[in-house]
């Protein structure tokens, strides 16, 4: 007992002291996150918004397969990244695999369909209620899509929220690509899982009480979103 508050004392003073290793991590941890998911969002958004305000034919199939992919499993995609990056693979010529450009890539993967089924989810619903006016007016489908996704933008921002929250506490597959490298590759949630198992407690306790802080201002930012949300519906 004595050793755990000791263990956690000592990770209040990294984070209160401002450790600079651990400013390192976090730094480099958000860094690969928000482009992670800021590229899941140029191509999840556009998507998820046109599976759900057009129709064309496979459309049922590719709604099925972006939900399904939301449940991808992180190993396997980092392993299907690694091989893709490996000096045999078709991208290994770039020598991007233990870098945190591989890490980005991998995150991209996952975060993608996430992004792109909860956008057709939240464009669908907005299609069906103003799918008559529309009509009526006769809108060309490129401003149809975008008003669509300007009426929903509030609800459309929590879906990045989500897949920020996804993508900041994956560990499988950017530990694969990443390597965990000190200096270059390491980020919270692989450097936690290291530390731990080397009996460092002191800074996986500190990098875990950040990723909870992360994760209370990432769901405290979807509530206020959701709330601003219903108020300019009734406005």
């Amino acid at each position: 007992m004595d050793s755990f508050w000791s263990a956690l004392l000592e990770a209040l003073h990294l984070v209160i002291t401002l450790d600079s290793d651990l400013l390192e991590i976090i730094g480099l941890s958000m860094q690969v996150t928000i482009t992670a998911v800021s590229i899941a969002c140029l191509i999840g958004l556009p998507i998820g918004a046109a599976v759900a305000a057009f129709r064309f034919p496979g459309r049922t199939f590719l709604a099925v397969l972006l939900n399904a992919m939301m449940g991808l499993p992180p190993v396997v995609v980092g392993l299907l990244v690694y091989l893709t990056l490996s000096a045999s693979g078709p991208l290994g010529p770039l020598g991007l695999l233990y870098t945190p450009t591989a890490m980005i890539i991998a995150q991209t993967v996952l975060v993608t369909p996430i992004v792109a089924a909860l956008t057709r989810q939240v464009i669908e619903d907005l299609n069906t209620e103003y799918a008559e006016q529309f009509a009526s007016m006769g809108v060309r489908a490129a401003d149809r899509l975008a008003a669509l996704l300007w009426d929903g933008r509030y609800a459309l921002m929590t879906v990045a929220l989500a897949g920020f929250g996804r993508a900041i506490a994956e560990v499988g597959a950017v530990i694969i690509v990443g390597g965990n490298i000190n200096h270059v590759t390491r980020v919270m949630t692989t450097t936690i899982a290291l530390e731990t198992s080397k009996g460092n407690l002191q800074l996986a306790l500190a990098l875990g009480f950040i990723l909870l802080v992360i994760a209370f201002a990432v769901n405290a930012a979807v509530m206020a979103l959701r709330a601003s949300a219903v108020r300019t519906a009734y406005a």
